[in-house]
């Protein structure tokens, strides 16, 4: 399973995210799944229940800096596939590049 997603707080008193979005992503890099941060999402791979208990988790971390939370969640459910964190990038790669 791949799980894009994207959480951050809503209210408060700080117009910056970043603090508790940082608490969100140090969550997933602790559970030691594979993982992926870019300007719009964190990307998890792993097995359902792993995967969406470390999006609880990571909401709950930003959950408590805010009186409301935004997450949006997209997933890619293939059973018995592993590495599409990179191997989805890569099939694109190698039709822009088919020499290589």
């Amino acid at each position: 399973m791949l799980v894009a997603f994207s959480v951050s707080p809503l209210g408060g008193e700080s117009d910056s995210v970043a603090a508790a979005v940082a608490e969100a992503v140090r969550v997933v890099r602790e559970s030691g799944l594979p993982n992926q941060t870019n300007a719009m999402f964190t990307l998890v791979e792993g097995e359902w229940d792993e995967v969406m208990a470390v999006v609880k988790r990571a909401t709950e971390a930003v959950q408590a800096t805010a009186p409301r939370v935004s997450l949006v969640i997209k997933a890619d459910i293939r059973p018995g596939h592993t590495g599409q964190l990179t191997a989805k990038v890569d099939r694109v790669e190698q039709h822009l590049n088919p020499s290589k």
